[in-house]
């Protein structure tokens, strides 16, 4: 039942980022951000497929991800990247909204419901997201900042081919709005700290330690019952935390878990290797 359910969550997000794209922002001329905005801005030019770009540009970023990864997150973003290329053959390339500016709202709101709910059952979109995962896994540094600024130069190269700042401008805003609603249905903040309050915790010890985080024991006892705890610190990626709540369940579904959200880190951010 919750394999159908997260098959049916894939395919309506793939439906919804096709149909912003298709419906909204291509008919437009408009960009979406990451891999897919530099598909679109190269269909743009050449009249070639923007679909087919779009799956060409993140097969790398996919193989990459099952070398580095190989796991759930990147399984769940081919299988959304080959349906999104899918739809987007199917769907007709209609602009749905006359106004530039309607088209970038509602392109970027769709865009983003589409992205968040792939988030929440921990895949992705493909494209950058991939790139997150992989990168956030092994560093600490912000990766949103040198994300945007990417994506910035790909919708100033936009403005300028194509003589026309509106675009650019209307461009942006879809990314801005689309970034917002991801952050509205997934998570805001890239790392998150997790407690997790447990009678099971070497099950979920071994499941946490084929991530590469850190896991701090600590020995808690209730205030009321006086009975001794095992509670579990570890600190995630929102790429990561979709997957980490399915290991809490499956090892202990009666675990308490708090998930805060966290402002930095400082020191050792990865799992050492042993």
């Amino acid at each position: 039942m919750k394999k159908a359910l997260d098959a049916a969550i894939v395919l309506v997000g793939a439906w919804l980022v096709a149909v912003g794209f298709n419906l909204f922002l291509i008919p437009h001329q408009l960009l979406s951000g990451g891999v897919s905005g530099i598909a679109m801005i190269i269909g743009y030019f050449t009249n070639l497929n923007i679909g087919f770009l779009y799956l060409f540009f993140n097969m790398p970023l996919m193989i990459w991800g099952l070398i580095s990864i190989g796991r759930r997150f990147i399984m769940i973003s081919v299988v959304s990247v080959i349906l999104t290329t899918w739809m987007m053959q199917i769907l007709p390339t209609t602009a749905v909204a006359k106004e530039p500016m309607l088209a970038a709202v509602f392109g970027g709101v769709l865009i983003g419901i589409g992205s968040g709910i792939t988030l929440r059952i921990g895949g992705s979109s493909g494209g950058f997201d991939i790139v997150g995962s992989i990168l956030t896994r092994k560093f600490d540094f912000p990766l949103g900042t040198i994300l945007s600024a990417m994506n910035g130069i790909v919708i100033l190269a936009l403005g300028y081919y194509k003589d026309n700042w509106d675009l650019a401008l209307f461009s942006m805003l879809a990314i801005y709005i689309s970034g917002k609603v991801v952050d509205t249905v997934h998570i805001r903040h890239i790392k998150v700290t997790a407690f997790i309050v447990t009678k099971n915790k070497d099950q979920i010890i071994e499941h946490l330690l084929q991530i590469p985080r850190g896991v701090t024991l600590i020995k808690t006892e209730g205030a009321y019952t006086k009975q001794q705890h095992d509670m579990l610190m570890t600190v995630t990626t929102r790429y990561e935390l979709a997957e980490l709540k399915r290991i809490i369940k499956q090892s202990d579904p009666k675990a308490f878990v708090n998930i805060v959200e966290t402002a930095g880190v400082v020191g050792e951010f990865r799992r050492p290797k042993h």
